[in-house]
């Protein structure tokens, strides 16, 4: 097996305008590689073609050209062989209302046909762990905000991925509960040693999650990186704040000396 989870090649992507004046160059020859375990936040100002990236590694986009592999596969042509081995948050809960929190969590393994006991098991122990015990029978209407989102997270762990894939699913929830969530959430990737992409527009969110963080530029392409972790000193995480602030402030990143 590949030592990477993910790894990109010069890989760009290029749309055409609807309105028929051109082409558009979303992802601009971006290459990197996340190893198996690593939780990675990509960093970057709206548009900047993160969600592109995203949907590259989710197989929902092909490259226009370059190579994308995800645990050594092509994600868009070899997508039947990712069920289940990819798990996705979204910004919105994307829950069912007409489920109720336990039948959500298990839709993803009712889909991968898993047998009816152990998939309830699998749930509930998963929405225990997420602190939902007692709210299994409880509709998404009569949840919070943050106890959607832990739903969510429990749907995506349940299957149990290899990859988790989030796009800023935090963002609309309050400070605090956010906080707690990212916290909640870091937590559970590592104690089942999953490999994480998470994509968000707040840099305290990037440094509070990723081990390492990308920032982005306009199109998709690498303007910074840096390397966090618990040996970090508070010093050396000022630096690479500051370094990210530098470097969103300007359009082009070879413009930062």
């Amino acid at each position: 097996m590949p030592e990477s989870a993910i790894r990109f090649i010069d890989v760009t992507k290029i749309f055409r305008r609807p309105d028929g004046r051109g082409d558009f160059v979303a992802v601009d020859r971006l290459s990197f590689e996340i190893a198996r375990g690593e939780i990675v936040a990509v960093l970057g100002k709206t548009g900047c073609g993160k969600s592109t990236m995203f949907n590259i590694v989710a197989g929902l986009v092909e490259p226009s050209s370059g190579e994308a592999k995800v645990i050594g596969h092509d994600p868009f042509r070899d997508f039947d062989f990712f069920r289940g081995k990819i798990g996705i948050v979204f910004q919105n809960d994307r829950l069912m209302p007409w489920r109720s929190a336990l039948d959500n969590v298990l839709l993803g393994l009712q889909i991968l046909e898993t047998d009816p006991k152990w998939a309830d098991d699998i749930a509930r122990s998963w929405l225990k762990r997420l602190g939902l015990a007692g709210h299994e029978n409880d509709y998404p209407h009569a949840l919070s905000g943050g106890m959607r989102q832990r739903v969510s997270i429990a749907r995506a762990f349940a299957v149990d991925p290899e990859i988790l894939l989030c796009d800023e699913p935090f963002s609309s929830l309050d400070e605090m509960t956010a906080q707690d969530l990212r916290a909640e959430f870091v937590r559970l990737v590592r104690q089942n040693n999953k490999t994480a992409v998470f994509i968000t527009h707040q840099i305290n969110e990037a440094m509070e999650i990723g081990d390492r963080i990308l920032v982005f530029h306009r199109p998709a392409r690498i303007a910074y990186e840096a390397k966090l972790g618990t040996a970090v000193t508070e010093d050396a995480r000022r630096s690479v704040n500051e370094d990210i602030l530098r470097v969103l402030a300007v359009e082009d990143p070879r413009q930062v000396s």
